[in-house]
């Protein structure tokens, strides 16, 4: 007979996951709670010997003009680059390619993936190089007699939101082609015969069938859009002047450019507030499912 497993015998495998986890995500997290109740800076007093000084962050911040344009901005940008943008389209595209021939669902798979797989450093320049007023699109415009404009300055937050969805829609194409693939061929035949038209069978039927995993796309894409700043500050620096000034880069700007740490640790907690409003949202809602 077996031995009895020892209470708690569990627990070693996973002691090396458990100690990573609280020293990189954990710990960062808990060390951003305690500076941003400080003066802490990067040069300075602040920088020596940072006092605590309680609230003063978050009722300067809630007072700040700044953070309310930045936190808004960056639902704009995430609900219109992930909820809308990489989600329809990973979801069309899904769709488009379902009962197509192999070789043109791999093309069009190559062809999105290429874009996800590329360094964000690299994906942002080549959106740049794109949309500059020397780049690509302006150069087709000047082809058949439109004018050129700088996109980048006139249309901002549009180009970002372009941006991001052209880099990230792969993952969600890629989650929706495997959850079509798990929907019953007899439940849509079904629906057909009874005189329902594609549009029909996608709402009652493929919809239905594939919910969680669109729920769950929409988690993972809107809590990793909430968080880009690599491609935004590429193309825009969070400018012209404010225009596309996400929370990230104002983080960035107020604890590295103006040395103020303490000050954008509070900025990040907001971040993760609005995260994990997002995602408690999206977890009731996978809950309900249930």
């Amino acid at each position: 007979m077996a031995a009895p497993r020892r209470a708690g015998g569990w627990l070693v495998p996973m002691l090396p996951a458990v100690l990573l986890l609280g020293l990189f995500v954990i710990g960062p997290i808990l060390w951003s709670c305690y500076v941003a109740f400080t003066n802490a800076a990067l040069t300075g007093s602040g920088a020596t010997d940072p006092e605590f000084v309680g609230l003063e962050n978050f009722r300067r911040l809630f007072a700040d003009p700044a953070m309310w344009n930045s936190a808004w901005l960056t639902v704009v940008f995430t609900v219109g680059s992930a909820v809308v943008g990489q989600n329809c389209l990973g979801l069309l595209i899904a769709l488009l390619t379902r009962h197509r021939n192999r070789w043109l669902r791999d093309t069009v798979g190559v062809v999105v993936v290429s874009a996800w797989v590329l360094p964000e450093l690299v994906a942002a320049f080549a959106i740049y190089a794109f949309l500059n007023p020397e780049g690509t699109l302006n150069g087709l415009f000047a082809a058949v007699g439109l004018g050129e404009q700088d996109w980048l300055f006139s249309a901002p937050m549009i180009a970002v939101v372009l941006g991001n969805v052209w880099r990230g829609t792969a993952f969600s194409m890629l989650v929706y082609q495997a959850a079509l693939a798990e929907v019953p061929s007899e439940l849509t035949e079904a629906a057909q015969v009874d005189g329902a038209g594609a549009l029909g069978r996608l709402w009652h039927v493929t919809l239905p069938v594939i919910r969680r995993s669109v729920l769950t796309n929409l988690m993972l894409v809107t809590l990793q859009t909430i968080g880009v700043f690599t491609l935004i500050y590429v193309l825009t620096a969070g400018g012209p002047g404010a225009a596309t000034q996400t929370l990230p880069l104002l983080m960035y700007d107020t604890a590295f450019e103006l040395d103020e740490i303490g000050y954008g640790a509070a900025i990040s907690l907001v971040l993760l507030a609005i995260g994990g409003l997002f995602a408690a949202v999206y977890a009731k809602t996978l809950k309900e499912e249930v």
